[in-house]
């Protein structure tokens, strides 16, 4: 019996996936405007940064329509199909759980942040604009 519901939720994913994805380009917000050096600033900054993600996860949707709104040229790493990336998930943050931002700090050390919440969260005081706040 556990076999046969593991099949009927699989069937239901790979019928919906197709939906969110498409859902998440129809919906995913317009970028804010910078000044071309404000968003080169950023850009750098988020060369420290990299998304561990299931594409069709909608939580990984909810920080990738973050992201676009934020205008955040942040690495994506598909931690589903890529093993490389879903051992690298697996060792440095402690389990396989998306989606995940990978934070480099200066100081070499690497901080992993889980929860899309507090993904947005993190992204939005350290890219957000003031006037933007909610």
């Amino acid at each position: 019996m556990s076999q046969l519901i593991r099949y009927f939720f699989r069937g239901v994913r790979v019928l919906l996936s197709p939906v969110m994805l498409i859902a998440e380009k129809l919906s995913t917000p317009q970028s804010v405007e910078r000044t071309a050096e404000a968003q080169a600033q950023v850009d750098e900054q988020c060369r420290q940064l990299a998304l561990y993600q299931f594409r069709a996860c909608p939580f990984c949707i909810k920080v990738r329509k973050e992201m676009a709104r934020l205008g955040l040229k942040i690495e994506i790493r598909d931690a589903q199909l890529d093993p490389d990336h879903r051992r690298a998930l697996e060792q440095g943050g402690g389990k396989v759980k998306v989606p995940c931002l990978r934070i480099a700090h200066a100081d070499g050390r690497d901080e992993w942040l889980y929860e899309s919440d507090a993904i947005n969260a993190w992204l939005h005081r350290r890219f957000g604009h003031p006037e933007q706040a909610s």
